[in-house]
């Protein structure tokens, strides 16, 4: 081996064979003399991730539903002072007669003529949902059987018989008792629901969170449906109950994942139950839509 010194360098050779000529190997070099520093500019990019803090903004939140339901228990108040009542009922809540004209019937015909005489008169076609041809149209009116069939008569141009029409009945009496049937039992459903919370939780905020969550699922429906004119049937409300149903479910789920749940933060579990609580409603109304279609009609 050979060591040889250049200017504080150390130079290193080692023969890769013996014999006369020896291969040389740089293995080792040192520098001591030169010392460079090259400085270096560290750019620091900070990355800013999208983060929102709701246990920090809750309370503005609340506002938004307390404002919407403020408003519609305003609009109900309004509606009842003008209707005596807080939804538009038709004939089998409020009594009155129903005709169903076979065959393809020109509403917009007709209509002004009725409308002249009987003012809360309705009607609602009935189709065929493959092909969209007209079935039938169904006339209701709280009129009695006989003024309506005659002045639908003198307005066809023709008479109403078995074959291409049909009459129900339903008098204000049975329909007044049937309704307040109904809402004897949507409020006793609506009190049993309260204590099954109150007993589930035991605690008073949490218990009155609920409460009042599916209370404002209740009203503020009630007031869209008054203020588009909808008229509720007996079925409408059994919708209500199915959506008290639907109501304590996705609240229960989202108060018991916030508060007896340990895993994560609260904004977290609340996240997390808002997106099982999502999918729900939208699972039910994927269910719920083929049968819409069914009774409306397919959308051209």
């Amino acid at each position: 081996m050979l060591r040889g010194w250049s200017n504080g360098m150390t130079f290193a050779f080692q023969a890769n064979s013996p014999g006369s000529t020896p291969g040389l190997r740089i293995f080792n070099i040192k520098m001591e003399n030169i010392t460079a520093e090259i400085p270096k500019e560290e750019k620091i990019i900070e990355t800013k991730k999208f983060s929102f803090n709701y246990d920090k903004y809750y309370k503005i939140f609340l506002l938004i539903p307390l404002l919407i339901l403020l408003l519609s228990l305003v609009y109900l108040g309004i509606f009842y002072s003008k209707n005596g009542d807080i939804i538009h009922k038709d004939v089998s809540l409020s009594g009155g007669t129903s005709i169903t004209l076979n065959g393809e019937i020109s509403q917009e015909q007709i209509e002004p003529q009725l409308r002249e005489k009987f003012p809360d008169i309705s009607f609602t076609s009935l189709e065929d949902i493959t092909t969209g041809k007209q079935l039938a149209l169904i006339i209701e009116s709280s009129a009695k059987p006989e003024e309506l069939k005659l002045e639908i008569e003198n307005v066809l141009g023709y008479s109403l018989t078995n074959e291409n029409s049909g009459t129900e009945f339903t008098g204000a009496s049975l329909s007044k008792n049937f309704y307040q049937q109904l809402i004897i039992a949507l409020i006793i459903s609506f009190l049993l629901m309260s204590l099954v919370v109150f007993i589930l939780f035991k605690t008073f905020i949490p218990s009155i969170a609920v409460i009042f969550a599916i209370f404002a699922d209740i009203v503020m429906p009630l007031a869209l449906i008054d203020f588009i004119g909808m008229r509720v049937s007996a079925a409408g409300i059994a919708a209500f109950l199915m959506l008290i149903g639907y109501s304590v479910d996705t609240d229960i789920l989202l108060t018991t994942r916030a508060l007896k749940s340990k895993e994560g933060s609260l904004n977290s579990r609340i996240f997390r139950a808002f997106k099982t609580g999502s999918f729900m409603t939208i699972t039910a109304i994927a269910a719920v839509l083929p049968a819409f279609f069914i009774v409306t009609g397919l959308p051209d």
